[in-house]
């Protein structure tokens, strides 16, 4: 039953944490402009590391509410290889599969619920270079992600907040990094299909023109 649980409970976790993060782009946005700074080029850095800062110290509580819940494959992955945690090889059987439809879930969700006039802001990685070298950059940023994490959270400051703070800026130094190669993802329950392409510096896609296509 602990296995069923921590499955449910990461399957709800993840569907939350795929809603919210497809957002950090719109609030980037939203923030930078209500502040007036668009011609400054760290403006958008500083909020979106501020804002993943955050969701993580945020998440981090959500995640020790719902029994250890966690969105991240990779992470349930890489602690069980560490030897840290509860997980066995059964229970990861388990929670892989609800974290991939917990994401599928959240992604259909935000999809719904986002005003038209913002969906060209929403879009998970997009492969734009071919595909060895898309999967060779996605290989490095995950491995170099995945060994961040576990050192911020098994040798790192023990306070919360910096820690979140570590992670945020970890996270944003490698998405830019591997950010004309595949977007990136770093998190398998977090990869969503995508054919969107660029118009005008704007994502548009099929279903959801952006207003330089209309």
């Amino acid at each position: 039953m602990g296995a069923v649980k921590a499955a449910i409970g990461d399957a709800v976790f993840t569907f939350m944490s795929v809603f919210v993060s497809s957002m950090f782009g719109l609030f980037t946005n939203l923030i930078v402009t209500a502040l007036g700074l668009q011609t400054l080029v760290w403006a958008p850095v500083l909020a979106n590391t501020s804002l993943i800062f955050t969701f993580v110290f945020l998440f981090n509580f959500l995640g020790e509410f719902l029994g250890g819940a966690t969105f991240n494959p990779t992470g349930t992955a890489s602690f069980y290889a560490a030897g840290v945690g509860g997980d066995s090889l059964f229970s990861m059987a388990l929670r892989f599969p609800a974290q991939a439809a917990g994401s599928v879930g959240g992604a259909l969700a935000i999809l719904e619920v986002m005003p038209v006039q913002y969906k060209h802001m929403l879009g998970g990685p997009t492969l734009q270079v071919d595909l060895q070298t898309g999967g060779l950059a996605e290989g490095v940023l995950t491995f170099l992600m995945t060994f961040a994490v576990l050192v911020i959270i098994l040798k790192g400051p023990r306070s919360s907040l910096v820690q979140a703070w570590f992670l945020a800026t970890v996270t944003v130094t490698l998405v830019s990094a591997g950010s004309t190669y595949t977007g990136p993802s770093m998190n398998p329950a977090f990869l969503l299909i995508s054919d969107r392409k660029y118009c005008g510096g704007m994502r548009c896609d099929s279903r959801w023109r952006c207003s330089e296509c209309q």
